[in-house]
Formats: C-alpha cells, structure tokens, sequence
C-alpha cells in the first residue's frame, strides 16, 4: 500500500481514522454481498420477495455513521440493509427476517420481506404505508425533545415518497417545534417506473426544507466522506438544539425496483447499461487505494471474507425454526380473540 501524507488524508479531515473508512468499507461490502445473496435465495424460492440496497450502499453507511447505536433511533425503509446495519442489525438478522423465521428480530417471522426492525437496537419496524416511518421518527424526536433526552431519530426515504403528504405533515411540524431529526432522501431517479422529471416538482427536494425553516443540503451519494460530513453536521444541530436538517443522497438504483419489478419495460437499454458506471463501490474502492488504506490482494482477501461470512450467515438463516402456526394470532391481539 502506498504512503500518504496524514495531513493531506481527506478521510482524516472530517475526523475519520484508518481504522473507521475500512470499517465503513467492510458494513458496505457486507451490505452489498447480502442483498446478492437474497436475489439469488429468491430466484431459488427461498425468499418471496426482494428490495435491493444496491447502488444505495455509501449514502446509509455514511450518513448514520456519526450516530449513536443505543441512544439514538432510527426509522428506515425498505431499501435500509445497510443503514440498520450501521445500527446493529446483523448479516443474519437482515436474512432471518427475510426467510420469515420465528425468532426474526425484526417480527417474528410476521413482517413482508424488507420491513425492518429492532427494538434492541432503536430501529423502528418499517410499516407497510409507504412514507409513515417519517412520522414516526419525529414522534420519537418529539418525545426525546419533551422528556430532555439526548438522543437524535434519523429516517429514510425515497425521492417518491417524498411527494406524501406524511412527508410535508412531518417535516412542518419538525420544524416549528425545531426538534432532533434528521431526514434523508435517498434519490435514485425512480419512483418505481416513474422518472424524477415527472415526480419531483422543480427537481430538488432538498430545497423543501427552506419553506420548513431548517437546512436542506445536496450530497453526492456516492461519496463516502460528504455522505459522512453531512451526517456529522446533521446530528450535531439536532442533538444541539438546532433543530431538523434535510440531507438528499444522490444515488443510482443498479436494479430493478423490487425482484417483482424489471425496469428493462420502462428505462432504455443503454441507460441501464450505464448504471454500472455510477456504482459506489468500485468508486469507494480506488479512492481508498489513492488514501493508501487498500491495494488489490487486501481488497480482494476483505471481499472473499465478507462473501464467506454472508455465506455462513445464510446457512445459519436457513437453520432457524419457521414460525409455529399455533402462534400466528400472538402480538396481533393484546388479548386473544
């Protein structure tokens, strides 16, 4: 690996160490090689049904890396492997809760694939209507606010989702009572088959937040240290008593919306053809070997022992117990019907 200047490192100058850029690398290679494994445990009937992360990976990671596991909460959605992952949720956990296993951390085999939660690691269990997670991340930052805790609430969504009137409820009220949240739009350019252009008015979403009194801030997805910078200030306005901050990750979604969806019937050949060009990955990976943290025996021994360990998660996944049909009515009805 080659020698770089600890001055000049730009991992160094937003306050990362060596040490925190290859852990970030290693939870998005992790991420990246789960989300391959469910495809292909769907494809084989395995899984009913998958919501990638891929091309989405960087954003997660780097925004919720300045959070605080345990103290602070998090309500994704349903592209958020890597971003609860950053939380605490494990290889394992992501595809437990996808092969509906009775000891599911994220329901207990009760939630639709993609719905994730974990109430050991403050992440709130996804719900169905697309966009309420939103609100419920400023309800907890309510309470938070209300109680005086120091804890912040962070959440996730798409640049369509973004159109719900949830989203405008929610960031309205965030910002007149100015409490500690932060909301990320992870904007890939699609809501499901419909493009940005016939979505989004005026092509920003960012730019909403000046209408609700707090920052909106444009961040290139794709670049692990802005994505981080950005979660950095985020949470220390939040958590200072600044208020809410609107972060727009652009990324690029390199699959079809859903394993039920083929984007091929809307998006041109060509165009998706070129969403190789814009993985965060490979871009992650020289830009390490230019800091000299990485080269390509190490890269490439780091990869095979993710793929190995995402293996193994999956093995142990498949070996849990399937849910017990005597139980399907439990945590459904406070008491039984």
């Amino acid at each position: 690996m080659t020698e770089i200047d600890i001055q000049t490192a730009p991992h160094h100058a937003v306050g990362l160490t060596d040490e925190d850029v290859l852990a970030m690398y290693r939870k998005i290679l992790t991420a990246r090689a789960v989300d391959e494994r469910m495809w292909l445990m769907q494809r084989a009937g395995k899984i009913a049904f998958v919501i990638s992360v891929q091309g989405h990976e960087v954003a997660q990671v780097g925004v919720s890396w300045p959070l605080r596991p345990h103290q602070d909460w998090m309500a994704p959605y349903y592209r958020s492997i890597a971003a609860a992952m950053s939380f605490g949720m494990t290889a394992e956990d992501i595809i437990t809760a996808h092969l509906a296993k009775a000891d599911d951390i994220s329901s207990g085999g009760r939630q639709m694939p993609g719905h994730y939660g974990a109430a050991a690691h403050n992440i709130l269990s996804v719900s169905s209507p697309v966009g309420t997670q939103v609100l419920h991340a400023v309800g907890i930052a309510m309470g938070a606010w209300v109680r005086g805790d120091d804890a912040v609430a962070i959440t996730y969504f798409g640049e369509g989702t973004a159109n719900q009137g949830e989203i405008h409820e929610a960031m309205n009220f965030a910002g007149v009572h100015r409490l500690p949240v932060i909301f990320v739009c992870e904007n890939n350019g699609y809501a499901i088959s419909v493009p940005l252009e016939r979505q989004v008015g005026g092509g920003s979403v960012a730019a909403r937040a000046a209408g609700y009194g707090f920052p909106g801030v444009d961040v290139d997805g794709g670049d692990l240290l802005a994505c981080y910078a950005a979660g950095v200030d985020a949470h220390e306005r939040a958590r200072t008593g600044g208020g809410p901050t609107l972060i727009e990750a652009h990324v690029v979604r390199l699959t079809s919306h859903s394993s039920d969806d083929d984007q091929r019937r809307y998006r041109d050949a060509a165009e998706v053809e070129a969403l190789k060009e814009g993985d965060p990955i490979p871009r992650l990976a020289a830009s390490l070997r230019e800091w000299g943290l990485l080269d390509d025996a190490a890269d490439e021994a780091l990869r095979a022992e993710v793929k190995a360990h995402v293996a193994e998660s999956a093995a142990r996944a498949e070996a849990h117990p399937d849910p017990d049909l005597n139980d399907i009515l439990r945590h459904v009805y406070a008491d039984g019907p």
